[in-house]
């Protein structure tokens, strides 16, 4: 004799449940965008030095890794996994990208190297995860000490400072006749490129199905293991890019570059209004999420407030980004359950007696 048991129930975001113009406003991500604009607008009235140029060129400048990595980490993110070590991943990459400019290569093959060295870590990340099955948590706090450590054991406490001119001098330019660094345009192509997969393709439906229900997915012919790899593949080879742009915008590799930026690219992420359990998530929410935070750094280092506080503030918007999601989701779900309890009762009520006559 068999027995049934009941299966926890999957969650389940009704994305059109509403009208068109309610799920395109009132939601996370267009919250937060009106919030950046809001920022921009009150430090434009009220920071001295914000609306020069300049400003708009440093804080592009300094938030383009930030962007660049946040974008495999929303896809990671969704798919209800993260990965912790893109810093040190970036932190290996420019010290790669140093060694072997120093010891002859030219620099666009050290380059490529470098990158394909964080295609190798992303990779040994994804094989851990997906193969050998263990948290992706767990294996990504163990690889940010490992990739860490031996970006640091190559160089020690030097740093490498020489590198061509002639492209140092490119990561620094900006595009021609606007304050805006030429760095955005590989960051806009690939922001394009995964805002049309995530959004678009069915291997981005898969993620989102991933994130809800992995046995689900699994059980409808999506092949989780292979996408969660191929996710930190992605992550570990843009971090790889990320810290070949790092290393030439400071013209400096060191083991240490890069330390603690793995924090405010999830926070941004998480900010942007990805679910930090998985499911939901949209990237220009997450875009939104890390100017946001950029923005207000940059407004509040002009209004001479110490990095100490901004920090704080930093954290206070992560953590009521998370409560804030979760709190939502809570609410859905009594909302939900209220209504199914009161649909139940109207079911379970005969029908009322006709009137004598």
């Amino acid at each position: 004799m068999t027995t049934m048991t009941d299966a926890a129930p999957a969650r389940v975001y009704q994305a059109h449940a509403k009208p068109a113009w309610r799920r395109a406003l009132l939601t996370r991500e267009a919250a937060i965008i009106a919030i950046l604009v809001l920022v921009v607008v009150v430090a434009l009235a009220a920071v001295p030095n914000f609306d020069s140029p300049l400003t708009v060129t440093y804080l592009l400048r300094d938030v383009a890794p930030i962007l660049l990595i946040a974008l495999p980490m929303t896809l990671i993110i969704i798919t209800e996994e993260i990965d912790l070590s893109v810093a040190s991943i970036v932190g290996l990459s420019s010290v790669m990208t140093g060694i072997l400019t120093q010891a002859g290569l030219p620099f666009p093959v050290a380059a490529v190297v470098a990158v394909l060295v964080g295609t190798i870590a992303g990779a040994f990340n994804g094989f851990l995860v997906t193969v050998v099955g263990l948290p992706s948590l767990a294996v990504t706090i163990g690889t940010l000490a490992l990739f860490r450590g031996i970006a640091v054991g190559l160089l020690g406490t030097t740093a490498i400072t020489e590198f061509p001119e002639e492209w140092t001098d490119l990561a620094k330019a900006n595009i021609p006749g606007t304050p805006i660094p030429v760095i955005m345009i590989p960051f806009a192509v690939l922001a394009i490129v995964f805002a049309i997969v995530l959004h678009f393709t069915p291997f981005g439906r898969s993620l989102y199905a991933i994130g809800l229900n992995k046995e689900a997915a699994a059980f409808s012919g999506i092949d989780v293991g292979r996408t969660k790899f191929l996710l930190f593949v992605f992550s570990g080879a843009v971090s790889g890019f990320a810290g070949v742009y790092f290393t030439l915008l400071y013209s400096n590799a060191r083991g240490d570059n890069a330390m603690g930026m793995e924090l405010q690219v999830i926070a941004a992420v998480l900010l942007g209004g990805v679910s930090i359990f998985g499911g939901r998530g949209a990237l220009h929410g997450v875009i939104a999420g890390v100017l946001l935070i950029g923005t207000l750094g940059s407004a509040l280092r002009l209004a001479n407030v110490t990095s100490d506080i901004i920090n704080v503030i930093t954290g206070v918007l992560l953590i009521v980004s998370v409560v804030s999601s979760s709190l939502l989701a809570w609410l859905h779900s009594r909302r939900a359950a209220a209504i199914g309890k009161r649909e139940g009762r109207r079911r379970s009520m005969p029908d009322s007696p006709a009137p004598s006559q």
